[in-house]
């Protein structure tokens, strides 16, 4: 790895700058090097200007191009550990192996789905004693977690998000604006199934948010995670993932359809404007 003349200020930015120096070194561009490990030119900009968290494939990807030792690999594990407590490290290794991903929340949209200024709103309401730059690197790790949904394979994200997300007001009322406008965004991509549980669909079949994950890999048995005052707890129980499932089957036929859920964050956006 080579070194840069100016000094990045984040891991993003770390990664970009080694990235730019191998790709100077070998004298390849960033075309080359997107068609060569079939990713889109405008991902790799991103990745290489520290606007982007480079997803796990995609630093192998650069290890077999530049023809390195795992470098551009055991830099993104560290950068994507960074920011997150340790006791989020092992769902945060299942999340980026997952197939599917079904999350039910019943009063926050999920991180997977926020934007920077939302996250920042939550980070400096749950921790007002900690300083901007430890706000900034926490909703940096964040924003990471979402470059799962830019891969080449995308895993499928199915999200019932209860309607009371829609209306807590968190940050002012442009991040919230530009949180639904995202929402409508992400909610119209192949790849992800979003709706919406609405007041009126009674008691839910869940009181609290939790996230189950598939695999492909079939050594690696579905997992629910949840979360309960600031830990997390992943649990492999057939039983407990079971259970979860018959639960999240239930919230999905209580929640509005993907159409009409759209139509109600449209609604979201003009409460905002």
């Amino acid at each position: 790895m080579h070194e840069s003349s100016s000094e990045p200020v984040n891991g993003l930015q770390w990664f970009g700058k080694e990235l730019e120096a191998e790709l100077r070194h070998a004298g390849k561009s960033q075309s080359e090097l997107a068609e060569a490990i079939g990713y889109q030119q405008p991902y790799v900009s991103k990745v290489k200007h520290g606007h982007a968290m480079p997803s796990e494939y995609f630093a192998e990807s650069c290890d077999r191009f530049f023809d390195t030792s795992g470098s551009f690999a055991r830099l993104r594990t560290r950068i994507s550990r960074r920011g997150h407590p340790e006791w989020f490290v092992p769902y945060l290794e299942l999340e980026e192996r997952a197939s599917r991903i079904r999350y039910f929340t019943p009063f926050l949209v999920t991180g997977l789905l926020q934007t920077w200024s939302y996250a920042e709103a939550l980070y400096r309401s749950w921790s007002p004693c900690d300083s901007d730059e430890t706000i900034r690197e926490k909703v940096t790790a964040r924003m990471s977690r979402q470059v799962i949904r830019d891969r080449p394979s995308p895993p499928l994200l199915w999200v019932v998000l209860d309607e009371s997300c829609l209306h807590r007001m968190v940050g002012d009322r442009a991040a919230m604006r530009g949180q639904m406008e995202h929402l409508m965004t992400v909610a119209q991509t192949p790849h992800v199934t979003l709706q919406i549980l609405p007041y009126d669909s009674g008691a839910p079949a869940a009181g609290e948010g939790y996230t189950l994950l598939s695999f492909d890999d079939p050594a690696q048995d579905p997992v629910l995670y949840a979360e309960v005052l600031g830990e997390g707890y992943v649990i492999d129980s057939a039983a407990t993932v079971a259970t979860g499932a018959d639960g999240y089957e239930r919230l999905c036929a209580d929640a509005l359809s993907p159409e009409k859920s759209l139509r109600v964050l449209r609604e979201a956006i003009k409460e905002f404007a």
